[in-house]
């Protein structure tokens, strides 16, 4: 049954194919691929790509669920997506590292406002403690951190590294980590990680 061109009209700011095409490009998959994933034959996706056939909720939410974004992606009319977001100061909310005493950080996200993010931002400031409470973690990724004041003693993968103020440090946060504030000045970073 042919789309009527209300539907088609109605439809195009939203760019469906488009997205789709872009989701499955970005994790470099192919069509056959992404029809195992999925359950959708690859010729079913092919049409959806290319705007000849209109997708229905369930399976749109198929192809969400492989790549991890929500419904609300496909439709965000790009002429009014918006590409920046201010965090006030006043807006952020400080969490411990972990739940409980004997937290080490207390971290503010920067950027929470941000759909769609490339990047986490984070202020850190770390807490007086001995390193016999330091926990170390990892998580999937690259971790940057600048150091904004004090000194910090970092850990990585067994290995010890001392940060002064200004200093620079990029690695993978895939690896155990941890931090430790050195002496009793406070210590503060910006922290950025990229999954």
């Amino acid at each position: 049954m042919p789309i009527s061109r209300t539907i088609v009209d109605g439809l195009k700011p939203y760019s469906l194919g488009e997205k789709l095409r872009s989701l499955r490009l970005k994790k470099s998959m192919g069509l056959v691929e992404l029809s195992r994933h999925t359950g959708l034959s690859a010729a079913m996706l092919s049409k959806l790509e290319r705007d000849k056939l209109v997708p229905t909720l369930p399976t749109l939410l198929r192809i969400a669920l492989v790549f991890s974004v929500g419904l609300d992606y496909f439709f965000i009319d790009q002429k009014k997506r918006r590409v920046l977001a201010i965090v006030r100061k006043s807006e952020r909310l400080k969490f411990p590292e972990r739940d409980g005493p004997g937290s080490t950080y207390v971290f503010e996200s920067l950027d929470f406002k941000a759909t769609e993010r490339k990047l986490n931002a984070y202020h850190a400031e770390f807490e007086q403690t001995t390193a016999d409470k330091v926990r170390p973690h990892h998580h999937m990724g690259i971790e940057f951190l600048f150091l904004i004041r004090g000194k910090l003693e970092m850990n990585i993968a067994g290995e010890t590294h001392v940060l002064e103020e200004g200093d620079s440090i990029y690695f993978d946060s895939g690896v155990r980590h941890s931090y430790l504030r050195v002496g009793r000045q406070p210590c503060s970073a910006l922290i950025i990680t990229v999954p």
